[in-house]
Order: structure tokens, then C-alpha cells, then sequence
């Protein structure tokens, strides 16, 4: 008897659910596992359940390639959790921004997160849509910088940092301290922290207006942006 095919688009509610189908899917995985992880350091939950789940992809020969944003480079939680994924064909790269958690396993199926927060995902099985997720996820990982890399030219010749040119775009195009940190992976304080650095160094402002009025007048933004930075920027798990 030929079973039934797969829905093209299944709605995950609840972690319980999530977590077994992305347990099967690790299973079932033969060739390869893509993931996109946004946001800061991860929880010691988060990434217990993802060592538990990816360190039986080094005896069946998977490889793996995960993104991370910049802000991860600096977690003491992260790096142990990489060594002990030391024997797995691991690939770790950063980007400053990120779009949402994605996971791709063998082109076959994938994961998204519906809405806000992480208990409700999409199990995605269709081949275009798969193929259009692999392809956005490459591109990104082209842009990428490795782990083991320094990333490029932390400050520009007007001495701002990457980070805070990156914080003045978003101020300009109107984000709010809260939206600014969520896409940077920052926490609040550290977001508020580097706002207040940015205007010291054009100035002082009063207030916000005045803080983007003096970011169009530097011309910051006219620089080209360094190489490792794209996109915007939560499924729980993976590497």
C-alpha cells in the first residue's frame, strides 16, 4: 500500500510538537542540515537540546553549515558547545543581521517560525518553496564571515564602529532601541549603551530627532558598508 504523501505545509503548535518533528527530521537527515540562528547568546537549554540532537551527525558523515550573527562571537556558551561538536563536518559563519530561524534538512524539508515567539512553526515540504529557502540561506552564507575570522575593519576612519553605523541605519529608517537590538541580537542595555556612544561621537543630541538629524549630516551612511553584514533580523533547535 502507498502511503498517503506529506503536506506541502504543516502547522507545528507548541514546543512538544516542534521539538519531535525536528527530532524525526535529524533522524532521517542523510547528506546535509542547514540552519539560521538570529539573535545573541543561546540559552544553555537551547543548546543542549541542539547538541543532543546534532552530535549523531558526525558518525553518519552529515554535514552541517550554520549562521549565527556577529553578537555570538563572544559566548563562552557557544564555543563549548562547538567543541564538544568537534568529530561533525561543521561550517560556523556570522553575519551582523539576520532574517528569522531557519532549518533545512537534506533540501527535503524545512522550518520556520509563524509569528512572534517560538511555539508555533511551519514544517515546509514543498520542493520550490525548499529550493527558494536554500537558495536565500546561500546567499547569505556567502556574505557570511567565518567564526575562526577576524571581522572586517571593526572601526571606519571617523572611529565608529560597524555596530553603531549599523545602529544610526536603523535609527534613520525609524526603529525603535527595542526593534534595533532584536535585529542586532543586542540586549536593551547594550543597544542603549552603544546609542549613546554613537551620539557622543557626532556631537551630543538632545533627543532622537536631533541624534538622526546629526547621523544625515555626518554622511556615516554614505560609506560603503564592510564586508559580512545583510539582511533583517526567531524555530528553537539545531546547531
Amino acid at each position: 500500500m502507498i502511503s498517503a504523501p506529506l503536506p506541502a505545509i504543516t502547522v507545528l503548535e507548541g514546543l512538544e510538537r516542534i521539538n519531535a518533528s525536528l527530532d524525526t527530521a535529524s533522524a532521517e537527515c542523510h547528506t546535509e542540515v542547514r540552519t539560521l540562528q538570529p539573535g545573541g547568546a543561546r540559552s544553555e537549554l537551547d543548546l543542549a537540546q541542539a547538541l543532543e540532537r546534532s552530535q549523531h551527525f558526525g558518525v553518519r558523515g552529515i554535514h552541517m553549515r550554520t549562521l549565527y550573527q556577529h553578537t555570538v562571537r563572544h559566548s563562552y556558551g557557544l564555543h563549548a558547545y562547538l567543541d564538544r561538536l568537534a568529530d561533525v563536518q561543521l561550517e560556523v559563519r556570522t553575519l551582523e543581521e539576520l532574517v528569522p530561524r531557519l532549518m533545512i534538512f537534506d533540501r527535503t524539508v524545512a522550518y520556520i517560525p509563524a509569528g512572534a515567539g517560538t511555539r508555533i512553526a511551519l514544517e515546509l515540504r514543498d520542493p520550490d518553496l525548499i529550493a527558494f529557502l536554500t537558495a536565500a540561506f546561500d546567499c547569505f552564507w556567502q556574505h557570511a564571515v567565518p567564526l575562526h575570522e577576524p571581522l572586517p575593519e571593526p572601526a571606519g576612519p571617523d572611529g565608529i564602529t560597524a555596530i553603531r553605523r549599523s545602529i544610526a541605519r536603523l535609527l534613520v529608517e525609524g526603529n525603535v532601541d527595542e526593534e534595533i537590538a532584536h535585529r542586532l541580537g543586542l540586549n536593551i542595555r547594550t543597544c542603549r549603551a552603544h546609542i549613546a556612544k554613537l551620539s557622543a561621537a557626532l556631537g551630543g543630541s538632545s533627543n532622537r530627532a536631533q541624534l538622526g538629524y546629526q547621523i544625515a549630516r555626518s554622511g556615516i551612511l554614505d560609506e560603503p558598508r564592510p564586508a559580512g553584514q545583510a539582511g533583517s533580523g526567531g524555530t528553537e533547535g539545531g546547531a
